[in-house]
């Protein structure tokens, strides 16, 4: 098997590109280095790219290795013929491959087997064969035996019957048609156990699908429903037709002798051994391709979350809001040093708005808050009431987002939040967590498990461990993409940069610490564990601002600064012009990219990147992404009437639809249907998390709870 070309063909890519992509993985390259510094090798393959062909190299090569196992197997059995090993070999899933060793796995014992053992298969091949001319009960009487434990005639048939049965199953070309008109032709049923009881999984109670219309959402919620005990799931195959099909390729000619016989054998193998199979693997597929769609699109929300602007320069009161605890405040100045934190009662049951008022004046004129982060969670639309109040009766400026707080909870009992805060309770933390996630929103999620951010559908029905790699994987990229200040980052932000482990992340924190800031680059290699191969890898996504080499504080990675030093000195800049007067019109000067590449010894793609970095230095790929909206005033759900037309962000993507923030604290759902005027095959196609969006209110259901919004304007 040809992997590189596998892969040159599912990623329509180029087979040099593949072959590329797989040597530099091999040789222990991270993606995004790959993607970052290698570009001229892969033909300037991005992350996303890079990331499904690992994946699927990963399969492909597993694929590679349980043929080889397999066909070691056969053939200590002495039973491998080089047809059944160039079938082997021709495989191209791990199932067909299963198909194939199903008659050679060591099995427990079967009813088959036991036939076997008392001298029966003689007697199945001889009604397999349709040739007799007389009754089988004629013939079954000579393998009577007591010894055996075949005590008569009809004892040998229905233990002839069982070899043949497992015959039929074990044959992968049967089973592969099977399995395909069970895709193609099947239906998905549901019911509920208790019809009488009332949950969340009503439409499923009598529900029935085609199989291959069934959608990922539908899927994961029925395998949920199921593993509930609330819903009963079955596929339902085609079963006349799959009969005929097990009956033509068994029953070659009449025989009124044997063809009763074999008729009655091809419906017990369908029923007892092979229906019970494939329903679990067509179950399985559906799953794992309902749990790759629902890690794709949580991976892709998580990106945007990410990814959302830094609001820099601010001082933030972090608001973490409650009843009966008290909400939990946090000042925190804009560098994200926390300088003060309280507790204050204004909402039920204590009701102390007046007093809670007077700590919040104090506190905005001391430290020149101009911004109010308050968490999303209980509580909070009591908090933003009181804000606005607020807002009205102060002179500052101030203005209020709602932030989503999923995982806030979780940071502020974690061991991370616990070293980082030492002297603060739960409370203090989350609030200092809900300010940090304004003001810088990648820095302060990275120390979160990604799982527990919320920006998903059913992550907690799903494969955990490949919801955790492709989570990281999106992690990864995202912090590769904005790169980190060596000099602040903290440990749980490096560890995510190409090449850092844990072990190193917390290794360069405490050189910092015992040595002071980097004034160099180089002076990665002195840290503990920070090898050649790990500096190759990390140094380009690590700035030093104001260090002794200016192109430290971009994005050019060292192997390239001979290459840029060179092009700065052709065109009449020197490196103190990088931070004293800016290079803006560098790319203006150059002609001939290609030439100029070959004389400074790059290649074009890595000049052009060096020119582009050059011309703004460190730039931060997120400032073009929205602004989250920051407001001064309230709405309430009772303020909603159709027809309304109010701006929101998009808070969550989901396959059938996209939940919007439009500031009245219960996110409106805009269905798939009303995303778009052009037909879409996933809300993804139009809309991402952190999009601010413009809506129009179709419906408002005040006892539900629930807000219909409509893109359509």
């Amino acid at each position: 098997m040809d992997i590189i070309k596998i892969l040159q063909e599912e990623l329509k890519i180029g087979y040099q590109q593949a072959e590329a992509a797989v040597k530099l993985i091999d040789e222990g390259n991270t993606i995004p280095f790959i993607a970052r510094y290698r570009k001229e090798a892969t033909g300037a393959l991005d992350d996303e790219v890079l990331r499904n062909l690992d994946e699927r190299l990963r399969y492909l090569r597993n694929l590679e290795e349980k043929k080889e196992q397999v066909i070691s197997s056969i053939r200590e059995q002495e039973k491998l013929t080089p047809e059944l090993e160039a079938q082997i070999r021709a495989a191209m899933t791990q199932v067909a491959v299963e198909d194939l060793y199903r008659p050679y796995r060591p099995k427990r014992r079967t009813r088959a087997m036991i036939a076997k053992e008392r001298g029966l298969e003689p007697l199945a091949e001889l009604i397999l064969l349709q040739m007799t001319k007389e009754p089988v009960e004629k013939l079954a009487e000579a393998y009577v035996s007591e010894e055996k434990g075949v005590g008569d005639s009809l004892e040998a048939i229905a233990g002839a019957k069982d070899i043949l049965a497992e015959q039929i199953s074990d044959n992968a070309r049967y089973r592969t048609y099977i399995r395909k008109v069970t895709m193609e032709q099947g239906l998905i049923r549901s019911g509920a156990k208790d019809e009488e009881a009332q949950s969340v999984y009503e439409m499923y109670y009598n529900y029935e699908e085609p199989v291959k219309r069934c959608v990922g959402h539908r899927v994961l919620a029925l395998n949920r429903g199921e593993k509930e005990k609330i819903l009963t799931v079955k596929v339902e195959a085609p079963k006349e037709e799959i009969l005929r099909y097990l009956e033509k390729q068994t029953i070659v000619r009449e025989n009124p002798f044997t063809t009763p016989i074999l008729k009655e054998v091809v419906c017990d193998s369908y029923d007892r051994l092979i229906a019970p199979a494939i329903e679990r693997e067509v179950r399985s597929e559906l799953t794992e391709k309902a749990e790759a769609g629902a890690i794709k699109v949580f991976g892709k929300n998580l990106e945007q979350l990410l990814m959302q602007p830094p609001i820099a320069g601010r001082v933030v009161l972090g608001w973490d809001p409650a009843f009966r605890t008290g909400c939990k405040l946090a000042v925190v100045d804009e560098t994200g040093k926390v300088l003060e934190t309280t507790v204050i009662y204004p909402t039920a049951p204590q009701n102390k708005v007046e007093a809670s008022k007077e700590i919040l004046k104090k506190l905005i004129h001391k430290y020149h808050i101009s911004l109010i982060s308050v968490g999303n969670g209980t509580a909070s639309r009591e908090s933003e009431m009181i804000i606005v109040e607020l807002l009205k009766e102060i002179k500052e400026p101030v203005q209020y987002v709602i932030v989503n707080e999923a995982g806030a909870s979780v940071y502020s009992a974690s061991k991370l939040a616990t070293e980082e805060f030492p002297s603060f309770d739960v409370g203090q933390r989350s609030a200092a967590s809900i300010a940090r996630r304004l003001q810088d929103p990648l820095a302060e999620l990275v120390k979160i498990d990604p799982k527990s951010i919320g920006v998903g559908q059913y992550q907690h029905d799903m494969n955990q461990k490949n919801l955790s790699e492709a989570l990281q994987g999106v992690v990864e990229d995202c912090v590769n993409k904005v790169g980190v200040d060596l000099n602040t980052a903290s440990a749980s932000l490096l560890e995510y940069i190409s090449g850092i482990t844990k072990a190193i992340a917390k290794n360069i924190v405490l050189y910092r610490e015992e040595n002071g800031a980097f004034t160099d680059r180089k002076q990665l290699l002195k840290v503990a564990k920070l090898g050649p191969k790990a500096y190759e890898q990390c140094a380009g996504f690590m700035r030093i601002s104001g260090g002794k080499n200016p192109l430290d504080g971009t994005s050019v990675h060292p192997e390239s600064y001979r290459a840029a030093e060179a092009l700065l000195g052709k065109l009449g800049f020197s490196l103190e012009d990088i931070t004293s007067r800016g290079l803006k019109e560098l790319g203006r000067k150059i002609h001939d990219y290609k030439k100029l590449a070959a004389e400074l010894n790059v290649g074009d793609m890595t000049l052009k990147d060096i020119v582009k970095e050059l011309e703004k230095p460190a730039r931060d790929p997120r400032e073009e992404m929205p602004k989250p909206i920051l407001r001064t005033d309230v709405l309430e759900m009772k303020d909603l009437t159709p027809g309304m037309i109010l701006k929101g962000t998009v808070r969550n993507v989901i396959d059938f639809g996209a939940f919007v923030d439009i500031g009245v604290h219960q996110d409106g759902l805009v269905h798939i249907s009303q995303i778009s005027d052009k037909f879409i095959k996933h809300p993804m196609e139009a809309v991402s998390v952190g999009d601010i969006v413009e809506v129009k209110v179709l419906s408002v259901d005040m006892a539900k709870k629930r807000i219909a919004l409509t893109m359509k304007l």
